[in-house]
């Protein structure tokens, strides 16, 4: 039986479009990984970038949960230590109560963002030291067992919504294994620790109430389509705005510009971050993507699907799925 999968989308706010048909995008982009047969749709906790309009995680999953029927919806996750654990206990206890068994609290320590939108959000600059805990004191909210007496979280207490850990380290690996939470390693823009990474969380972990066995979840990028000289040619796009995205930094860049940096030291190491991408017809990026989650030791793969329109990127989960097999 073929693994899982399942879809990252970043809610893109592509170049001379809205939010607001960013978020129209990502509604269709669920409702085709719906029907597709994908199992969750997972949304990232960006802020101050002008290409990811998904800096409220809980909000869009609450709109797109109302347009979809069953496949789960999630974080991608909350960076925990912007909040506080009550505030997304009851946010996410609200998801829960309103759309019962469809949906995934995933958790990053990172700020997921730059220092001055860390300085705006009042974010502690410490805070990120006092995730484990944060993670533990968010849980008892959840299971209606909270860490502080007289405190319930209400909507939250009791549902249950289920926790991952998400990290690109070993820190995040190992706090998983030790807590007996699944595991998702955001591969897609951070290889190097990937290996290890899945090889530590296996041999540590710790049977817990919500999770008997280990289950690593891997993330990668996909471009594909039918014809794989398109699919060469939309990986090219990305690439090449992916590093403008992070070089240009608000910049405007000509294609000279652009093609120098691209292969400049910087530019290569921007592009290395995106190593675990497959690319090509349906035969190739399943023979790619199943290769990858053996690399990973994966229980189930998190697609963020690649395309320079709607239609694309749409097509890109198209063209893996009927190649993966449902």
């Amino acid at each position: 039986m073929a693994l899982p999968l399942s879809v990252l989308d970043f809610a893109t706010v592509r170049e001379g479009h809205t939010v607001g048909e960013a978020f129209a995008e990502s509604v269709a982009l669920a409702q085709v990984a719906e029907g597709l047969g994908y199992a969750r749709v997972w949304y990232t906790e960006h802020h101050n970038m002008g290409s990811i309009a998904s800096a409220a995680p809980a909000v869009l999953i609450a709109h797109v949960a109302t347009q979809t029927e069953k496949i789960r919806l999630g974080s991608g996750g909350v960076m925990l230590p912007n909040h506080s654990p009550l505030t997304i206990a009851e946010q996410f206890g609200t998801l829960a109560e309103l759309h019962p068994g469809r949906i995934d609290l995933g958790l990053g320590r990172a700020p997921g963002t730059d220092q001055v939108a860390v300085r705006a959000m009042r974010r502690d600059p410490r805070a990120a030291e006092e995730f484990p805990q944060d993670v533990k004191e968010l849980q008892g909210y959840l299971r209606d067992e909270s860490k502080l007496p007289g405190l319930r979280a209400v909507p939250g207490a009791g549902t249950n919504v289920p926790l991952y850990i998400l990290g690109s380290s070993l820190f995040g690996a190992r706090l998983a294994a030790a807590y007996g939470l699944p595991y998702a390693f955001a591969s897609h823009f951070a290889p190097d620790a990937l290996e290890q990474a899945a090889a530590v969380y296996r041999s540590e972990f710790e049977p817990s109430e919500q999770l008997e066995q280990p289950y690593m979840m891997a993330a990668m990028n996909v471009v594909a389509n039918d014809d794989p000289n398109v699919a060469v040619a939309e990986n090219e796009w990305y690439r090449r705005t992916r590093v403008k995205m992070m070089a240009g930094r608000g910049r405007t860049l000509t294609d000279e510009e652009l093609d120098l940096v691209m292969h400049s030291a910087a530019g290569q190491q921007i592009l290395h971050m995106i190593k675990y991408t497959a690319v090509g017809n349906g035969e190739q990026v399943a023979s790619y993507v199943k290769d990858f989650a053996e690399r990973a030791q994966a229980d189930e793969l998190i697609i963020a699907p690649v395309g320079s329109s709607a239609e694309m990127t749409q097509n890109s989960l198209k063209v893996l799925r009927d190649a993966w097999g449902r």
